[in-house]
């Protein structure tokens, strides 16, 4: 039985062109999955030359075809600055910050600036709703991917302690790694994740009380490695409890996103955590109507199963935006393919490209918040 402990074996001797040096041991060899008779995995490289391309493809399929496998999807990313630094490459003058920290086009790195300090340039956006069910799990997922598609660098923290989903929606096998004391997260999607799920064995319940959940997100907040981030997203468990306080005192510059669904019960209790967000002063990016309507695959019409008017009642409540309204619906991902995770939506699909949308929406306004 092929293991991702057998990948990364057969995978030591290939090395990285310019540094000479294994890429498992650099640990640039990344979300290894493995499913059925496929196996797909990231490549961390120094640069992204076709024809670097074109011989790492050769050697990586050339070692897995020994044990049988054909089918290998392999992925490209270029190294980030703290990576290469990491590895000893010489960093450019664009990527050098103040005193000596890694720059990567903006953004200061972690080293130099506190995540949390307002300098650093992330824009912090929880997303909330006022019950469980509505899907903002989902919603937060596809919008983190949504940004980094849209070229944004993003980190999500599954502040749902108790509820924790979001590893298994986007399909994630990896745990995060420590290096010199420092969490490192995991990327899936061009999205680095933290979440409590990572630290949980067997699906076992969290019986924590409110301090010992804010004790948690300090830590995914101080103690992890997010490298340069744009955005970072916080999946917070329904309702106004314990975490939310907690996110409002931590990160009073952070914005907030409510997900409610169609019906009017729903949107009358999400209201309660956009009235908590207004009375901490934090800024409303917006509101997403989930499960809006179902769409007809065969003839098109939408039916409209749990009411209308929800969100935009709720938004205009709320004094902001609706920002979109995502049908119901799962993604058509199959086990077989090397992408595959179970809530994450393809970029070319109907419901992608509204989640595109809401997250072009969401740059512009986090680009005027800092102008």
């Amino acid at each position: 039985m092929i293991t991702k402990e057998w990948v990364l074996a057969a995978l030591r001797p290939v090395a990285e062109p310019n540094l000479e040096q294994s890429l498992v041991e650099m640990q640039w060899i990344r979300d290894v999955m493995i499913k059925e008779d496929r196996i797909s995995l990231t490549v961390v490289t120094a640069d992204l030359t076709d024809e670097l391309r074109s011989r790492l493809d050769h050697e990586i399929k050339s070692r897995l075809a020994q044990a049988g496998v054909e089918d290998i999807h392999i992925r490209y990313r270029e190294a980030s600055a703290s990576e290469r630094e990491k590895a000893g490459i010489q960093l450019q003058d664009d990527e050098v910050g103040p005193g000596g920290g890694s720059l990567k086009g903006h953004g200061v790195g972690l080293e130099k600036l506190p995540l949390m300090d307002p300098a650093s340039g992330v824009s912090f956006i929880a997303v909330a709703s006022g019950k469980g069910g509505v899907g903002k799990s989902t919603v937060t997922a596809n919008l983190a991917v949504a940004l980094a598609r849209q070229g944004q660098r993003v980190g999500l923290i599954d502040a749902d302690i108790y509820g924790f989903s979001i590893p298994d929606m986007m399909g994630i096998e990896d745990a995060p790694s420590v290096e010199d004391g420092v969490i490192m997260p995991v990327e899936r999607f061009g999205v680095k994740v933290m979440s409590m799920g990572f630290f949980v064995r067997e699906n076992n319940p969290v019986i924590w009380r409110g301090p010992m959940l804010g004790r948690m997100l300090r830590q995914f907040l101080e103690d992890v490695n997010w490298g340069g981030l744009d955005f970072l997203l916080l999946d917070l468990p329904p309702g106004t409890g314990d975490v939310a306080l907690d996110v409002h005192q931590m990160l009073p510059q952070s914005k907030e996103i409510i997900v409610t669904t169609p019906h009017a019960t729903a949107a009358f209790v999400a209201a309660r955590a956009g009235a908590m967000a207004l009375q901490t002063d934090h800024e409303l990016l917006g509101v997403v109507e989930n499960m809006a309507y179902y769409e007809c695959s065969s003839c098109g019409e939408k039916d409209y199963i749990f009411g209308r008017g929800g969100g935009a009642r709720l938004a205009e409540m709320l004094h902001t935006e609706l920002l979109a309204q995502v049908p119901l619906g799962a993604p058509d991902n199959h086990l077989s393919e090397p992408d595959f995770s179970p809530s994450v939506y393809k970029e070319d699909t109907h419901t992608a490209k509204i989640f595109a949308e809401a997250a072009a929406s969401i740059i512009e306004k986090c680009k005027k918040g800092l102008t």
